[in-house]
């Protein structure tokens, strides 16, 4: 997708920078990524509030085509912006400044990290335990 129709589209919303990576493009407002581009689809971040909106207009999440342990698993944060957005330039600069809140909320909140659970291992029986075990034993 042409950078310079990714600028022309969000003009109403506010200036928005478009930076390759991985394969595709970052969508970026005030140094936040508020949405992506891949396959010449856009997609808009979202949060567990606004992925309703998103249902009711058919939307998909963005699924992982590259990405090496996330292969066809659907994204909980990029949903595909709505077909009939590209016609309607204000209604997009809504729902993109609802994606740039997320971005923001986001920016603030704490970091999930995966937590593996400990391995449990075998009480190992220190070398008093076992002599002592093994005098015991006729």
């Amino acid at each position: 997708m042409d950078p310079d129709f990714i600028r022309e589209l969000f003009a109403p919303f506010r200036p928005v920078a478009a930076k390759r990576m991985f394969g595709g493009i970052g969508l970026y407002a005030d140094g936040l990524m508020f949405g992506l581009v891949f396959d010449g689809v856009i997609y808009l971040r979202v949060d567990e509030t606004s992925i309703p909106s998103f249902e009711r207009e058919g939307s998909a999440p963005f699924v992982y085509p590259l990405a090496k342990h996330h292969v066809g698993r659907p994204s909980r944060h990029f949903w595909r912006l709505p077909e009939r957005l590209y016609d309607d330039p204000d209604e997009l600069a809504a729902w993109a400044g609802r994606a740039l809140a997320v971005a923001q909320q986001r920016k603030g909140a704490p970091r999930e990290r995966a937590t593996k659970k400990p391995v449990a291992k075998k009480p190992r029986a220190n070398a008093r335990q076992k002599s002592a075990s093994k005098k015991a034993r006729p």
